[in-house]
């Protein structure tokens, strides 16, 4: 199983940043693509931006050039910066990994509990 434990969440001004990081833990035999998702108060949960286990990312219209996704293979660790944060960037953000168990195991999504972002006008 693959736990996710989230943090870097809270309360800024319009125009500021934050920093998400999500920490994979558990017993598990790979890691492949790492995402954020975020939900908003009766919305659909969207996709925010995604990274292969090679670097490469992708990135809802929305967020682009004002967020970076990265990663840190070594230490199973995803990571967003926001920054030029809008009050519409208000949410749950949510970490999503997909891994295998075994080495033959099909990939499977795992989800983080969360953490709120919140920007004030």
């Amino acid at each position: 199983q693959v736990q996710l434990v989230e943090s870097g969440g809270g309360l800024v001004q319009a125009g500021g940043s934050l920093r998400l990081s999500c920490a994979a833990s558990g017993i598990f035999f790979s890691i492949n693509d790492m995402a954020w998702y975020r939900q908003a108060p009766g919305q659909q949960r969207e996709l925010v931006a995604v990274i292969t286990r090679g670097g490469q990312t992708n990135y809802a219209d929305s967020v682009k050039g004002r967020f970076t996704i990265s990663r840190d293979n070594a230490k199973n660790t995803v990571f967003l910066q926001m920054s030029s944060l809008k009050p519409e960037d208000t949410a749950v953000y949510y970490c999503n990994v997909e891994a295998r168990v075994r080495s033959l195991s099909p990939p499977t999504g795992y989800w983080g509990q969360g953490t709120q972002v919140t920007v004030s006008s």
